[in-house]
């Protein structure tokens, strides 16, 4: 398979698409990759942010996180793969203006209708739903361009 790595790059970030990193051949599962942070690294079931590890092997917060006002935390209200509003209700009365969701690495986690209603009823002006690699991408982004951005995010599937 030839890959063209050139058009994958956004600025400093390479952002490698989902589809690549899940063939054959891939050593490490290293799925984003930004220095600049406050999201440094992210592989299946692991985050580096600001430094400090979380991961599905019990590090720091685990593998679900919550990324609100420069502090992560567990995301310990998902359960199961459809978000319901008390599942995303952590970021609400937050001063949030985006809400950014990482759906999984496969985007297997899916936000339902009345969970999107409950997000733009408390104030949350944008929804972002993405696959968690992205996700963490637009976070950064978002977060280094001053924004009141907020992250739920799921690490594996």
């Amino acid at each position: 398979m030839s890959i063209d790595y050139a058009s994958h790059y956004n600025q400093d970030r390479l952002i490698i698409p989902v589809s690549l990193m899940l063939t054959e051949g891939w050593q490490r599962k290293v799925f984003m990759d930004d220095p600049a942070g406050p999201i440094e690294h992210f592989e299946w079931g692991q985050y580096r942010v600001m430094g400090k590890i979380h991961s599905a092997e019990g590090e720091g917060a685990g593998k679900d996180i919550c990324l609100l006002k420069g502090e992560v935390r567990p995301w310990a209200a998902r359960k199961g793969h459809r978000l319901t509003p008390d599942m995303v209700a952590v970021v609400f009365e937050q001063g949030v203006s985006t809400l950014v969701i990482g759906n999984g690495v496969r985007g297997r986690l899916k936000v339902t209708g009345k969970t999107r209603r409950a997000i733009q009823q408390a104030g949350i002006k944008k929804l972002i739903v993405e696959t968690t690699p992205e996700a963490c991408a637009t976070y950064n982004r978002l977060f280094q361009s001053g924004e009141s951005v907020a992250l739920l995010a799921h690490g594996t599937c």
